[in-house]
Order: C-alpha cells, then sequence, then structure tokens
C-alpha cells in the first residue's frame, strides 16, 4: 500500500479527496490535516518513529505556510520525498517555484479522481507529472515579473474587491495590499489596480 497524506485548509475538500483516494486498492491515506505547519510536525514524527514515506498531496493555498513551503520543509526532512501539489491557482510563476523546490506533481484541483491516484501512484515510483495545459502557459507566456503575492491581490483586485476585503482574504494587512497594488502597478506601467489586474490577465499572468 502507499501510504498518503493530505494538507487542505478546506475540511470538506480534504475529506472528499480522502474518501476518493481510499477507494484505490493500492493508496491508504493515513492521516489529512489542515495546515502546512501540520503536515510538517506530523512529516517529522513519523520520520522519527520510521513509519514508511507517504506521499504528501498538499493544497498550494494553505493558510499560514504555503503548500510549496510546505513541501520543501518535508523535503529537507526526507529528501527525495514524494510531494505533490493540487490548485485552483495554477500560474506558471507557481509551477516554476514548485519545481525549483524538488515538487514532483503539480495537477489542477478540476484533475479527476482517477487521475491524481494515478499521479500519487508516478510520484511515488520517483517519477514526475505536470499538468500538460499549466506546462504549456508556463513555457507560453515568459516570466512574469509579479511575485506571487503581487499576483493573488491583482487577481483579487480583478473581481472588484476592496482594499479590505483583498486584506482579508490574502490573510495580510491592508497597508501590505497598497505595498503589493504599488509594486505590481510600477513593474506593468499602469497608473491603477484594476488596469494592472487586467494587463496581467491578458498577459497570463493571473
Amino acid at each position: 500500500m502507499i501510504p498518503v497524506i493530505l494538507a487542505d485548509d478546506e475540511t470538506l475538500i480534504r475529506t472528499a479527496l480522502a474518501t476518493m483516494l481510499d477507494l484505490e486498492d493500492d493508496l491508504s491515506v493515513v492521516a489529512h490535516v489542515a495546515s502546512g505547519e501540520e503536515l510538517v510536525e506530523l512529516w517529522k514524527t513519523r520520520s522519527a518513529t520510521g513509519e514508511p514515506t507517504a506521499v504528501a498531496v498538499i493544497d498550494l493555498q494553505l493558510t499560514g505556510i504555503d503548500g510549496i513551503d510546505t513541501a520543501s520543509q518535508i523535503l529537507a526532512i526526507t529528501p527525495g520525498a514524494g510531494t505533490l501539489i493540487v490548485t485552483s491557482h495554477g500560474r506558471p510563476g507557481y509551477l516554476k517555484r514548485a519545481l525549483a523546490a524538488g515538487v514532483r506533481g503539480f495537477l489542477p484541483k478540476t484533475t479527476s479522481s482517477a487521475n491524481l491516484a494515478e499521479v500519487v501512484r508516478r510520484v511515488h515510483a520517483g517519477g514526475r507529472y505536470v499538468d500538460p495545459e499549466l506546462a504549456a502557459e508556463a513555457i507560453g507566456t515568459g516570466d512574469s515579473p509579479l511575485t506571487d503575492r503581487e499576483a493573488d491581490v491583482l487577481e483579487l483586485a480583478l473581481e472588484g474587491a476592496s482594499i479590505e476585503d483583498i486584506a482579508a482574504r490574502a490573510h495580510v494587512a491592508p497597508g501590505t495590499v497598497r505595498n503589493y497594488l504599488s509594486a505590481a502597478m510600477a513593474k506593468l506601467g499602469t497608473n491603477n489596480r484594476y488596469a494592472a489586474a487586467r494587463k496581467a490577465r491578458e498577459l497570463g499572468w493571473i
């Protein structure tokens, strides 16, 4: 059996994924947690007690340390461990950062349960998998000048969210949001956040 540990701060999604993966004859979800911090602590405990190395299926947008930083900490404990990121925010910048960190799987949450199970098997066997559409987008758009956090706040700005709403949803202070927006506007050569968000979307950076 391939042990699997899930980390997702949305309880319904996390439990649904656990249920679906447990239906596979060769997969066993040994734990699922709501944060990257919990996953890292659990990983340390399992490593110290000699438990079999699991495949970590990690949501990108975790509260606290994000999915990629969580994977990096896991890989520091167990180099070469199978880690894969699932996300509803498949921007090229995230993909490149994940691959640079040593993550071996990157796929959208819209993937089928059968495909997710197959990717878990591939990662466990030492292979890699990147969703083809995300890979093509990363190649086609070139390097974005935006940081991931700048892209996050621009995406929320595109929805018409206020500074306060963006701050609440991005888990940062309003002043920090203003700093991110100002930096993004300067990089994109625009004079307001809505124009910056539209330009970033047109270029495929959010």
